[in-house]
């Protein structure tokens, strides 16, 4: 399983037969995972949900309410499934590009990707329950 490093994002082969917590990155020999969600840009996008672990990225916004009453839902999350799921958030108006490539209509959306293809994607935020259910029924993990 190839997935990216939180500190540089370079790709990494998860070792077989090793726990994905204990994973380090091979170039900067961090560990793999951080437990709170990476900020996506354009820059690192495609490399991000290029990841043979399951990606969700929370496309929200600052002035948006909802978006900031799921925010910390979403990084408790990131630190109880981080490394079987990985987390990022774009923030809709720094990154409206990215927005409209993902043709992002309302916000806080979530879409989860594997491999660069999106597995679901879900309008409107959650408590933290359906939220990790949702994940892990989704995932599999």
């Amino acid at each position: 399983m190839i997935t990216y490093c939180s500190h540089c994002l370079a790709k990494n082969r998860l070792p077989t037969g090793k726990a994905p917590d204990e994973a380090r990155c091979g170039r900067c020999h961090q560990p793999l995972a951080s437990h709170t969600p990476l900020t996506v840009t354009a820059e690192n996008i495609d490399t991000l949900i290029a990841s043979d672990i399951p990606v969700v990225i929370d496309f929200w916004a600052s002035w948006c309410g909802p978006c900031m009453q799921f925010a910390p839902v979403f990084t408790q999350m990131a630190h109880e499934l981080e490394p079987k799921i990985r987390f990022a958030k774009l923030d809709t108006e720094q990154q409206q590009a990215l927005a409209a490539r993902f043709a992002i209509r309302s916000i806080p959306t979530l879409m989860v990707f594997r491999s660069g293809q999106m597995l679901a994607q879900r309008s409107g935020s959650l408590p933290p329950s359906l939220f990790k259910e949702w994940l892990l029924e989704l995932t599999g993990v």
